[in-house]
């Protein structure tokens, strides 16, 4: 809880954790070009290759193989885009910097379905790969975990069946990193995206890694940093911040604890709720309820006045909400679809703020069932 405001949308972004603010700060006030080869240069190179190192430890990849970028959807369109892919396939539920950017780059594209708790349909996928030339130039890119509902996806299934059909598979681990163990060579993926901000971060700084044998074309052209491969000025606080945040990153060992406790007293309170993907495997701080009858901007609105944030289970873009894609694609309709909320919690949740939750929520469903009968 903050400045009495019960914050429970971490999926959205983690508020910055104290360490992180603090070694920012220090960063924003130390001069030195990480390009220039004086004292205050060397020094600021430093801190930028120590937070490289944070990270790389933070997936068990190689130092050489973080290109650091401006946060995950820059990372995401490098990797469908910048790679010399010929074809995508992508999984009906990735995050909108992956479909947009599948959609808009004039690649041939087809999509993996996924099951009605939001797992992809590894079936779908070795049909597709049997179907395409066998000569490389098809990318897969597989999130693995979603935004919207916490389900973990078998990206290292995935990527065993990719290489029976010499393709390559990116995979988006940016809601994953720091809440599931990641471990880029045990995915076996070629290219991973991270993102700052979900682990405590600042925001405005991301990373993909690229693994040494896979080729990525220069996102940016001119000064030659980031191994030519993303030319400009580095982000020296952003990075120094992530990588705090990547040494730090982790959830609190109650988590699923206070996710299960809410499920639990909204199946008790509301029986007609739903709790989606629920006999997935998911992450354990992520909560997607739908309330049929309750649509989820009203929900978001209700809880909002109550000084509780949460989501919508429906995508958010520029403040708006929308019918969710990712639950469309599960075969959710459009009542549970458009009824649907997300409940993330993160590194500052307390009991007591899924309490504040709960009773505002319940409290927002009696009305509503009062409406109803009367």
């Amino acid at each position: 809880m903050t400045s009495g405001f019960t914050y429970l949308d971490y999926n959205a972004t983690a508020p910055v954790r104290p360490e992180v603010a603090a070694a920012v700060a220090e960063a924003l006030v130390r001069v030195g070009n990480p390009s220039s080869v004086h004292k205050a240069g060397r020094a600021a190179r430093a801190a930028v290759e120590q937070a490289r190192a944070r990270v790389a430890a933070l997936v068990g990849a190689r130092v050489s193989e973080v290109v650091f970028t401006s946060g995950g959807s820059e990372a995401n369109m490098a990797a469908l885009t910048r790679t010399g892919a010929a074809r995508l396939i992508i999984s009906a539920i990735e995050h909108d910097s992956v479909t947009e950017t599948a959609a808009a780059g004039g690649l041939p594209v087809q999509t993996m379905p996924v099951d009605s708790e939001g797992v992809v349909d590894l079936a779908a996928l070795e049909r597709l790969l049997a179907e395409a030339p066998r000569d490389g130039g098809t990318l897969i890119s597989l999130m693995l975990a979603n935004n919207e509902t916490g389900v973990i996806e078998p990206v290292a299934r995935a990527a065993a069946i990719a290489r029976r059909y010499g393709a390559r598979l990116h995979c988006d681990a940016v809601q994953a990193a720091g809440k599931i163990p990641v471990g880029f060579n045990d995915l076996d993926a070629d290219y991973l995206t991270l993102s700052a901000h979900k682990l405590g971060g600042p925001q405005g700084v991301g990373a993909l890694v690229v693994r040494e044998i896979c080729a990525l074309t220069p996102l940016v052209s001119g000064g030659g940093q980031e191994q030519g491969r993303r030319s400009g000025t580095e982000n020296v606080p952003g990075i120094v911040g992530f990588g705090v945040a990547a040494e730090l990153a982790g959830l609190p060992a109650d988590t699923a604890l206070l996710r299960d406790a809410w499920e639990d007293r909204v199946r008790t309170a509301a029986p007609e709720a739903v709790i989606l993907s629920a006999s997935a495997s998911r992450l354990a701080n992520t909560s997607c309820v739908a309330l049929p009858g309750a649509g989820s901007e009203t929900q978001v609105m209700a809880l909002d006045l109550a000084g509780i944030g949460i989501s919508a289970g429906a995508a958010c873009s520029s403040g708006k909400v929308r019918t969710s894609r990712v639950l469309s694609a599960m075969g959710c309709d459009a009542d549970v679809a458009g009824s649907a909320i997300r409940v993330s919690l993160g590194w500052g949740t307390t009991e007591a703020d899924m309490d504040r939750l709960f009773t505002a929520w319940a409290a927002l469903h009696r009305r509503m069932a009062q409406r109803k009968a009367g």
